[in-house]
């Protein structure tokens, strides 16, 4: 039991320093105890829940029933269906009289689980199997609705804290645009979209929703927002968001304090007047996930080495894991939520970048690299961003970062010199040019900052042989390299290669994860796209493909069975 409240205003002081002091544990205590109504603790008990009340949890909680709420007060809400789909013949009458596209999604959702974009029959009746599968395992409740799709939407969402006294307020928005598989990746605090106008009117709709669900605490709604700034409801999270911190850099709010003293019973403190927009925040979530698979596919494994970039200024980082800590198939693969915070825009992506060139993850692969592509990328920068980013961006996949010539040879005289483990400065000549390379190289330590004709740049050695092979960590991508003397560079050519595997007669698993499904047997004929197996990973449902037409020869797994990333899962002839 945590005891840190304050019983009078008088030890409101006394209260922060405690406050601080467990809210690591207040956090983790809020995430868990999201309770389902049969589930809350009881006033007789003489606990008090820091959240809303059950009512507000069961309403917002469920799609249907917050829509329909939405619509009664007043709040723009996006076309669709409002009862439950019974079955993929009903989504696909209910997808037509709608429109195509149309967004499939849990009922009891969220997080980006249970959601399926269809634009045709097909997909409606593939959606409606995967989002109803998905919500049946992440929420036990497997009940879908069907909407319009708003294609090339901005995802914007509002923060509201309301008291127990019918006082409620907007606490301005977050841009929530960077998204893969309906996952939030990069928010920011203030959007760059919206204007004053249109920041208001969203916040009186949020707080309106709020104040019909009579919701005490803090809580979040969602809108998507077209080109045009019209804006819709999409949902209500009553709980505190992963995002939460970037508005309390802009607004100066503590949030998890100001939930404990509305619990308390107090009255909020604050009038909307006295909410400000101070500065820019930005948050990313790094996760335990290999973005070159589908921007980010879950990777498991032990935090052999960790290493949080607290030195740089104005960061804050999030966590729940420590150095040893395993990352398992079972849940959530976030490592932890990184937030910088500038007097403007540009000093926050700069200190962002900062942090993520000195952020230390070993033993799992992690998603830094996209992470910082990201926030570098023009067309980010600039502020010309949708939920469609990601592939857009990178039709073809994320590929890591592309070298211009000159951090190629920045990249190609730091691989030298670390492989010289030279301790003073020297000049290396790549391609003709002289760069002057200047490094106490100190290989104890997981960071090194090294300085290329005044430019300064830290990068990381991940590992090292005596055969001249290194790999590095060079503006968030790992690059791997082989530095060779020139008699061995001679004599290379004569040793053989290892042949490349041939995977379009091979299936392999591309992440840890649960078999649900396999749709084929040895002898059955397959075409090109063909499912072949459903693997399901951190509660999100993954359909493999055949790569080419064929027989299967053979079939390595079974429904039920837990498969690790690479095992092999099924042969074609």
């Amino acid at each position: 039991t945590l005891r840190v409240l304050a019983h009078t205003e008088k030890e409101s002081s006394n209260f922060h320093q405690r406050f601080f002091l467990c809210k690591p544990i207040m956090n983790s205590c809020l995430r868990m105890f999201n309770f389902k109504p049969s589930l809350s603790p009881q006033a007789s008990e003489g606990v008090t829940f820091i959240g809303p009340d059950t009512h507000a949890i069961q309403a917002m909680g469920d799609k249907i029933e917050s829509k329909l709420l939405a619509k009664n007060a007043k709040v723009n809400t996006i076309p669709g269906f409002d009862g439950v789909v019974k079955d993929a013949d009903e989504a696909v009458r209910i997808a037509r009289e709608i429109g195509y596209p149309v967004m499939i999604k849990a009922s009891a959702g969220g997080g980006g689980k249970g959601m399926r974009i269809a634009w045709d029959d097909e997909e409606t009746r593939e959606g409606f199997r995967f989002s109803s599968q998905e919500a049946a395992s992440s929420f036990g409740d497997d009940r879908l609705l069907i909407e319009k799709f708003i294609d090339n939407p901005r995802h914007i969402e509002i923060q509201v804290l309301a008291d127990k006294h019918d006082n409620a307020l907007w606490l301005n928005e977050r841009e929530c645009s960077i998204q893969r598989r309906n996952q939030k990746v990069v928010e920011e605090a203030p959007s760059t979209f919206l204007d004053p106008d249109t920041r208001r009117a969203m916040g009186e709709q949020a707080v309106a929703l709020a104040k019909a669900v009579k919701y005490s605490s803090a809580g979040t709604v969602e809108f998507l927002v077209d080109s045009k700034k019209n804006f819709y409801f999409l949902e209500m999270n009553t709980r505190l968001q992963v995002e939460h911190p970037i508005t309390e850099c802009i607004t100066g709010l503590d949030l998890v304090q100001e939930m404990i003293r509305v619990a308390k019973g107090y009255p909020l403190r604050h009038k909307q007047a006295d909410i400000p927009i101070n500065g820019w925040a930005v948050e990313c979530r790094v996760y335990a996930e290999d973005p070159y698979k589908s921007f980010g596919l879950p990777s498991i494994g032990r935090l052999s080495q960790y290493q949080e970039p607290l030195h740089v200024s104005n960061v804050r980082v999030d966590s729940g894991i420590q150095e040893g800590s395993d990352i398992s198939i079972y849940y959530d693969p976030m490592i932890s939520k990184l937030i910088t915070y500038g007097s403007d825009r540009a000093e926050a992506l700069q200190r962002m970048e900062e942090a993520l060139d000195n952020y230390v993850i070993r033993g799992v692969t992690h998603n830094i690299a996209l992470l910082r592509e990201v926030i570098i990328h023009p067309r980010f920068v600039q502020g010309n961003i949708s939920t469609k980013f990601l592939p857009d961006v990178y039709p073809d996949g994320f590929k890591g970062h592309k070298l211009t010539d000159l951090e190629k040879r920045e990249l190609l005289a730091i691989a030298t010199s670390l492989y010289v483990s030279c301790l003073v400065s020297q000049q290396v000549e790549v391609d003709g040019m002289k760069l002057n390379v200047t490094n106490e190289w100190n290989l104890a330590s997981p960071l090194s900052s090294v300085t290329i004709d005044g430019t300064h740049r830290t990068i990381q050695c991940l590992s090292r042989d005596a055969a001249g092979n290194i790999s590095i960590q060079f503006l968030g991508t790992v690059y791997k390299l082989r530095i060779l003397t020139k008699l061995a560079a001679e004599l290379s050519k004569y040793m053989p290669e290892k042949a490349v595997e041939d995977t379009t007669s091979i299936l392999r698993s591309p992440m840890p994860g649960a078999v649900v499904a396999v749709s084929v047997k040895p002898g059955d004929l397959v075409s090109e796209g063909q499912e072949i197996c459903v693997i399901e990973a951190m509660k999100m449902q993954n359909s493999l493909i055949a790569a080419k037409s064929g027989k299967v020869k053979a079939v390595h797994c079974k429904a039920g069975e837990t498969v690790g990333e690479g095992d092999l899962l099924v042969e074609l002839e």
